[in-house]
């Protein structure tokens, strides 16, 4: 049996189900508490829609992503309409599909694979998710001088948007110093020369910033802790999160005590998973339902 078919115990309830039917599933590692599945399940019930998603978690497998172009076969042969697709597959996955969306090809990351006329043509709805997140959770704040915590397939996604909503300077902080110069090129040549910087010290960076947008897995279940110093947080600081399981991570909580306006990573959660449903399905769903679904969700 295949890796992913050790997933998808019930496919059998798409065709005896009334109502029209997508299966989809998502590919990460230690997502357990994700709440997408759950969000586009309700959403389409309130559609009349029939949607079965599937979590293929790579950690519960025992699988590694050297797995995905298995999983990737494994999920057109079963009949997966789509994919969504998180850590630490953001990047890797680029190389196994056919297409790719403009976004997806500027950003260099793809969250969202659809499976449909014989191809994979992959998605980024992380740019478009943090973006409205954001507005919605901070409204108009400062962004003369922004910085970006990790530049992986995330990274590279809230830092198109932070241009997109108006970063003056973006300076970009990883662990993999060449992770973050190519992202900064990358931003560059998109945006203009000199707005984005990789930089090897948070420090001075982070005395002058305007905000810090935090984009590495730092603060999920799976990897608790801060992802800086304390000590860097100041008040004249907002902080934008990514992760959402937990939705109230370290990193927010280190922050709101030093008085830093937050946001926290479930605008993000919820947008892109909008935008996601509706590549899925071809349907415009209610965002403010899904929202709602989200919001219902006891915290994890």
């Amino acid at each position: 049996m295949n890796a992913l078919a050790r997933t998808d115990t019930s496919r059998t309830a798409m065709s005896s189900a009334a109502a029209p039917s997508i299966l989809v599933g998502l590919i990460g590692a230690g997502i357990q508490a994700s709440r997408t599945p759950a969000m586009h399940e309700r959403e389409a019930d309130a559609l009349g829609l029939r949607c079965i998603y599937r979590l293929i978690d790579l950690d519960r497998l025992g699988l590694g992503i050297d797995a995905l172009p298995e999983l990737l076969s494994g999920a057109e042969r079963l009949g997966y309409t789509g994919l969504n697709v998180t850590y630490p597959c953001k990047q890797a996955i680029i190389p196994l599909l056919d297409e790719l969306s403009d976004d997806a090809r500027a950003i260099g990351a793809v969250n969202t694979v659809v499976l449909a006329n014989g191809k994979r043509v992959g998605h980024n709805t992380d740019c478009s998710g943090f973006a409205e997140g954001f507005r919605r959770g901070l409204g108009p704040v400062p962004m003369d001088r922004v910085v970006l915590l990790g530049a992986g397939g995330a990274g590279a996604a809230v830092g198109h948007a932070a241009f997109h909503l108006g970063t003056g300077r973006l300076d970009i902080f990883d662990a993999d110093p060449a992770r973050a110069a190519t992202l900064a090129d990358q931003l560059n040549a998109r945006f203009g020369a000199g707005r984005a910087a990789a930089i090897d010290t948070l420090g001075p960076a982070m005395a002058a910033a305007d905000g810090l947008i935090h984009a590495t897995p730092t603060g999920m279940a799976k990897f608790p802790g801060l992802p800086l110093p304390a000590e860097l947080l100041h008040e004249r600081l907002w902080v934008a999160e990514i992760v959402y399981f937990p939705l109230e991570t370290e990193l927010l909580r280190a922050a709101r005590a030093r008085g830093c306006r937050t946001a926290d990573g479930g605008g993000m959660a919820v947008f892109q998973a909008v935008d996601a449903f509706r590549l899925f399905t071809g349907v415009s769903p209610d965002a403010e339902r899904i929202h709602a679904h989200f919001a219902s969700m006891t915290p994890v």
